[in-house]
């Protein structure tokens, strides 16, 4: 005798076979990418790419650098990740250290970490 539920169930699987991790698809695959490879460049138009590295930026998982029409490298905050337009390409990095408070921070950025400072 086969036991069956009544309760009708609401998870309805998609057929076909889930797609491999792909690091321009998954912000976790992006960040192994990152973080074995130690850099990785972001084409200028590779919006999706773009959005997860931001995500990954907010938390500190990664660091953003904008690279310049002279071919110079500009680090993003990440209110400035996620304003970025799609004319420049990024170079997405594992970070150097858990924390950094760089001189040219705005006062307002470096008073969220005064107490790492003390």
């Amino acid at each position: 005798m086969e036991s069956r539920s009544s309760q009708p169930t609401n998870v309805i699987r998609f057929p076909g076979a889930r797609s491999s991790a792909n690091p321009r698809r998954d912000q976790k695959s992006l960040m192994d990418a990152v973080y074995s490879v130690g850099s990785l460049p972001v084409s200028a138009d590779d919006r999706a790419t773009k959005d997860m590295a931001t995500r990954l930026n907010i938390f500190g998982f990664v660091v953003i650098d904008e690279v310049l029409s002279d071919g110079t490298a500009r680090r993003l905050r990440p209110s400035e990740a996620f304003q970025a337009s799609a004319l420049r390409p990024w170079r997405v990095s594992k970070p150097s250290s858990r924390y950094q408070v760089d001189d040219d921070w705005p006062e307002t950025d470096q008073d969220l970490f005064a107490a790492l400072l003390a």
